[in-house]
């Protein structure tokens, strides 16, 4: 059985492995979530302090649909099991008009993943096919590891994880932690990074999902500067039935990062 970042944190706190000062509760954070009416969460590891940082501690540890973040696991499965030959593999348009139509081409792993494709990543679930998918989450300890059908188990709220294990998941990928192939890891963290400048680097990886009529945001990833990585993960939902999330995304995960000092070339 694996145990949750926040179990585990606690299991250190209580055996003298790190203080409890440096688990804080981020109150101020409440701000960003409060100007949109939402309900949210959001979670930062330093790893270099071994410092963790929360927003509403309870919401973390609860479970909600992964929508496109569940493309990092489906990828790293993919390349490790061969689904995938690599980020370069072209997947052809199945002529089927979507209204996002920049999903209406040919394209790779690489574009799939950073305009969030659905249908290449469904393709790419079928080819793993269910068993083997299965095999992985449990093998991962993904979240709660339920499949319903191969294509929209991540989609229709079968599988769920909690921002905590998230936080958990994303981390192991950094340091090729998880039971892959080094060079699956590798290359998922190379698709993840948005952003790469003398300063800093920004990596992610969005998702947007529904619960009854509560639609459901996510940001998971990484800052790095100076070789230094800080983990974070945005948690919210709203019932807005036109919110504009990848805004929101974009707003909260930035204005966070910004608050606490990134972006400079700093820390």
């Amino acid at each position: 059985m694996k145990l949750s970042g926040l179990l585990l944190l606690t299991i250190a706190i209580l055996f003298g492995a790190c203080s409890p000062n440096n688990v804080k509760d981020a109150k101020e954070w409440e701000k960003y979530f409060t100007k949109h009416k939402l309900e949210g969460t959001f979670m930062m590891f330093d790893n270099g302090q071994g410092s963790f940082r929360v927003y509403n501690i309870d919401r973390a540890k609860q479970r909600f649909t992964p929508a496109s973040t569940f493309k990092i696991f489906n990828a790293l499965t993919a390349l490790h099991t061969g689904a995938a030959s690599d980020t370069n593999m072209v997947i052809k348009w199945d002529s089927i008009y979507r209204p996002d139509t920049i999903w209406n081409r040919d394209m790779s792993m690489a574009e799939a993943f950073r305009v969030s494709s659905v249908p290449y990543f469904q393709e790419i679930a079928r080819r793993i096919g269910k068993d083997t998918m299965q095999r992985w989450l449990d093998s991962v300890g993904y979240g709660n590891k339920k499949i319903s059908r191969i294509d929209t188990f991540w989609l229709d709220n079968s599988l769920q994880i909690s921002p905590d294990e998230q936080l958990g998941f994303v981390k192991q990928l950094y340091f090729n932690q998880l039971p892959y192939q080094k060079r699956a890891q590798q290359l998922v963290c190379g698709m993840m990074i948005r952003e790469k400048t003398p300063k800093y680097i920004l990596a992610w990886k969005g998702g947007w999902g529904r619960t009854g009529n509560k639609h459901i945001g996510w940001m998971v990833g990484w800052v790095e500067e100076n070789l230094h990585p800080t983990f974070f993960v945005l948690n919210f939902e709203t019932e807005d039935p036109n919110p504009d999330i990848q805004g929101l995304q974009m707003e909260l995960t930035r204005g966070i990062l910004t608050e606490e000092g990134f972006f400079k070339g700093e820390k």
